[in-house]
């Protein structure tokens, strides 16, 4: 059983920037794929971006592709959302995922742990 702890959420201007992370715990990190995705106010869950286990397959929804960087680092069981360049659009409750499926898969019926989510709300 993988456990998963985001931080980093939090009132931001727009243009302005955030780093979310995601602490893994229980399982073994390092042979999860690892995504992010995020739920507007009143809309469904979406997609935000994927990385996976060996770090050479990314995925990016559209909507943040040139302004938001997803990384990890194995040693510390963590992946990383880096968001530059916010939009009042990109306030929402942003989860961390983990797949045990090896591409960086952006369905969320690939990931098999979540964690329960931190806001982002970016004012205009």
């Amino acid at each position: 059983q993988v456990q998963l702890v985001e931080s980093g959420g939090g009132l931001v201007q727009t243009g302005g920037s955030l780093r979310l992370s995601c602490e893994a715990s229980g399982g073994t990190f390092s042979s999860y794929t690892m995504g992010w995705f995020r739920q507007p106010p009143g809309t469904e869950r979406e997609f935000v971006a994927a990385l996976s286990r060996s770090g050479g397959n990314i995925n990016y929804a559209d909507s943040v592709k040139g302004r938001f960087t997803i990384t990890r680092d194995n040693a510390k069981n963590t992946v990383f959302l880096q968001m530059n360049s916010l939009k009042p659009e990109d306030t929402a409750v942003y989860c961390c995922a983990a797949s045990p499926l090896s591409s960086a898969v952006v369905s969320r019926r690939n990931y098999s742990y979540w964690g329960q989510g931190t806001e982002v709300t970016v004012s205009s």
